[in-house]
C-alpha cells in the first residue's frame, strides 16, 4: 500500500486514475474556451519552429504584465522546466524550506548541490525567528509561496528579508494567482513578481488555474544578469508553438479576468469545502490561503486506500521533508463533489478511522 509513496518524484497525478473523482491534483477543471481558441488557432503551424517573433511577443507580454522588462523573463514549459534551470547557477549550498514541493530537490541532487533541509512550522507563515534557521553560508534558498502542500501563504517581506549578497532566493509561486488578501480581496496580495531584487528568482506557472497541464507553459522573473545565466546554453525552442499562444493568452486580459473569477471561486468553494469536512472531524494543519488544503488524519494511508475503493482520489502527502504519512492534500473543489467525498468519508471503516 505504501509502495512508492515517499519517492521524491511521487506527484498527485500518481494517485489519480480514469473514472476518479480528484481532491488529489490542483489543476481547475479544463481549459477556459478563449485559452482552447488561442491553441487551435495555432494547429495549421505545426509544420514550423516556433516563431522567435511569438516568443519575444509573450515575452514583452508578461514583461509588461510584471511591469518589468523583456530581459527579465525566461518563458518556461511549465514550472518545472524552471526548476531544471537552478542546477546552471552552480550553488555551494542551497537551503530548502520545507515541506515544499519536491522538484527542486530532486534536480538541486542531480547537479550535485549539497543541500540543507529547513523545515518550518507547517501551521504559520515564515517569520523572522524560522528564517534564522537558514545557514549563512546557504548560497540558493527555494521557497514555495503559497507553499503546496500546506497551503500557507508566507509575508513577502520575509521573503525579501532573505535576499543578501551573493545569495539567490527562489520563489515557487505556481498558486499566486489564486490567493486573495482576506480584507481586501485584491489577487496576488503577497506575490514577488513586480519586485526587483538582485538575486530573486520568481517561478510562476499557468497549468494549474487554466487547465494546462498537459500542455506545460509558464515563466521565470529575475534581474537580467541572473537570467542570462539561466538560459546560457539553454536548447532552442524551449516552448512549442501551441504553448506560447496559450501562454499569450493566459496572460492577456482575459486570462486576468479568468484568474480574478477562480480566485474568488476558490475563496468561496474552500471555506464551504472546510465547513462540510468539519462535520466529519476533519480540520486544516494551517489557515488555507491557495486552492488546496492540508490535513492531519489519523491512519491517513488505510483511509487514502478506502477512498480509492470508492472513487475517489487524494494526495498522500508521505513524501514530503516534515510532514508524515498521516498528512494528506486535498484540491478546493465544488459543493457537489464534496458531497460525495463527505458521504464517502462517513463510510469509512471505524477501525480504519
Amino acid at each position: 500500500m505504501t509502495s512508492g509513496l515517499f519517492a521524491l518524484d511521487r506527484h498527485g497525478d500518481r494517485d489519480w486514475a480514469p473514472g476518479m473523482l480528484d481532491f488529489a491534483v490542483n489543476v481547475r477543471g479544463a481549459p477556459p474556451g478563449f485559452v482552447r481558441s488561442a491553441i487551435a488557432a495555432t494547429l495549421d503551424d505545426l509544420a514550423r519552429y516556433p516563431s522567435s517573433e511569438l516568443f519575444d511577443a509573450v515575452t514583452a507580454q508578461i514583461a509588461a504584465l510584471h511591469g518589468r522588462d523583456p530581459g527579465e523573463v525566461l518563458l518556461l514549459a511549465g514550472a518545472s522546466d524552471g526548476f531544471e534551470l537552478l542546477g546552471r547557477l552552480g550553488a555551494r549550498r542551497a537551503a530548502l524550506l520545507q515541506p515544499s514541493f519536491t522538484e527542486p530537490e530532486l534536480v538541486l541532487r542531480a547537479a550535485g548541490v549539497p543541500i540543507v533541509q529547513v523545515p518550518l512550522d507547517p501551521t504559520r507563515p515564515l517569520d523572522a525567528r524560522a528564517a534564522a534557521r537558514i545557514p549563512d553560508d546557504a548560497d540558493l534558498v527555494v521557497i514555495g509561496n503559497p507553499t503546496n502542500p500546506t497551503s500557507v501563504l508566507h509575508p513577502r517581506t520575509a521573503i525579501e528579508a532573505l535576499c543578501r549578497p551573493g545569495r539567490i532566493v527562489v520563489v515557487d509561486e505556481a498558486f499566486a494567482d489564486l490567493t486573495v488578501d482576506e480584507v481586501t480581496g485584491m489577487r496576488e496580495p503577497e506575490s514577488l513578481a513586480g519586485v526587483r531584487l538582485p538575486g530573486l528568482v520568481v517561478i510562476r506557472s499557468v497549468t494549474k488555474t487554466f487547465g494546462l497541464a498537459g500542455l506545460r507553459a509558464g515563466y521565470l522573473l529575475a534581474d537580467p544578469a541572473l537570467a542570462a545565466r539561466l538560459s546560457a546554453g539553454r536548447r532552442a525552442w524551449p516552448m512549442s508553438t501551441p504553448a506560447l499562444a496559450a501562454l499569450a493568452a493566459c496572460c492577456g486580459p482575459e486570462g486576468e479576468s479568468h484568474c480574478d473569477e477562480q480566485a474568488r471561486l476558490v475563496a468561496v468553494e474552500r471555506d464551504a469545502m472546510l465547513a462540510r469536512l468539519a462535520d466529519v472531524g476533519w480540520r486544516p494543519v494551517a489557515d488555507p490561503r491557495a486552492p488546496y488544503v492540508l490535513f492531519e488524519v489519523a491512519n491517513a494511508l488505510s483511509v487514502r486506500e478506502e477512498l480509492r475503493r470508492t472513487g475517489i482520489a487524494v494526495r498522500s502527502c508521505a513524501n514530503f521533508v516534515g510532514l508524515t504519512d498521516d498528512h494528506l492534500r486535498l484540491a478546493v473543489r465544488s459543493d457537489d463533489q464534496v458531497t460525495r467525498l463527505v458521504e464517502a468519508l462517513r463510510r469509512v471503516p471505524t477501525e480504519v478511522k
